[in-house]
């Protein structure tokens, strides 16, 4: 399906993966064959001249999985102590499958003072650059040893956008197990229509009042239309696509998928992290 917007020219993408994309749905397994067809994909993006940031979810599910943990999981310390253990995993599998493609990687764990602080801004930015410069693929994550920022945000929806915020990045791509925007949540409303082009975020924000995230991850379609409304005022496109097939990614780039583009509108005068201290306790 061509999309009104031209992604070819795109310079620096953030891709955003959730839990639930990264695990067979059977078992809760890491799914290393999708975690490698990721990583070609982003290594391809690389090779056209694109920046890719990846921003991942899954550290607590991969050190559940780890740690053969299988009791109750609600409490937030025992979720940091899981993402203590996960994201060092996590993160050594990418690296590891990144290298196969002759492409290095560098993680970046986030906090809400990295956002809101403007000298820790000021350095994360610094350091982004001098990653981008050095052509290493930044894997971002929030720290959740220390915070509950994706905990209580959903899956670093949130997250990714204020990363696109933070690098200046044109495209933000958000891969989740739904096409992408609907009038209602498919699994439960037959006559639920696909929204393929939104150009004004404040339209939509209403349709996520209804979750349609897994039980792996912690997001749902809410969490998505604020990162929308995060990233396209700040001046990036962005796009919900369907994980199911990572070769959605290229095909965004080429104009020629299914998903729900977001039209950026940049705003000058959007104050992004007033509307994260006026929207949420964190």
């Amino acid at each position: 399906m061509l999309q009104e917007i031209d992604f070819s020219n795109k310079k620096r993408v953030v891709i955003k993966i959730g839990s639930n994309s990264l695990l067979h749905e059977d078992t809760q397994k890491i799914d290393y064959l999708k975690i490698e067809k990721l990583i070609r994909e982003i290594v391809d993006l690389r090779n056209r001249g694109i920046d890719v940031c990846l921003v991942s979810s899954g550290a607590i599910a991969v050190g559940r999985n780890s740690a053969f943990y299988n009791d109750d999981v609600s409490t937030n310390a025992k979720m940091q102590a899981l993402a203590s253990i996960g994201q060092a995993r996590l993160v050594s599998i990418y690296q590891n499958i990144f290298r196969e493609y002759n492409q290095e990687a560098g993680q970046v764990l986030m906090t809400k003072n990295t956002i809101t602080n403007n000298v820790s801004r000021k350095n994360a930015q610094n350091t982004f650059e001098a990653l981008f410069e050095m052509g290493v693929v930044p894997i971002v994550n929030e720290n959740d040893t220390v915070s509950t920022f994706e905990i209580q945000f959903g899956d670093n929806d949130t997250l990714s956008a204020l990363v696109a915020y933070l690098i200046k990045a044109d495209l933000l791509i958000l891969l989740t197990d739904i096409d992408g925007l609907y009038t209602a949540n498919p699994r439960s409303h037959e006559d639920a229509e696909f929204v393929p082009y939104i150009d004004n975020i404040d339209e939509v924000m209403d349709m996520g009042s209804e979750s349609t995230g897994s039980d792996v991850g912690t997001g749902g379609m809410a969490t998505k239309l604020i990162a929308g409304k995060i990233a396209t005022l700040s001046g990036a496109d962005m796009v919900i696509a369907n994980s199911d097939d990572l070769s959605i990614i290229h095909k965004i780039i080429e104009g020629d998928f299914k998903g729900s583009v977001f039209r950026s509108n940049f705003d000058e005068y959007f104050d992004v992290l007033g509307y994260i201290e006026d929207n949420y306790n964190y």
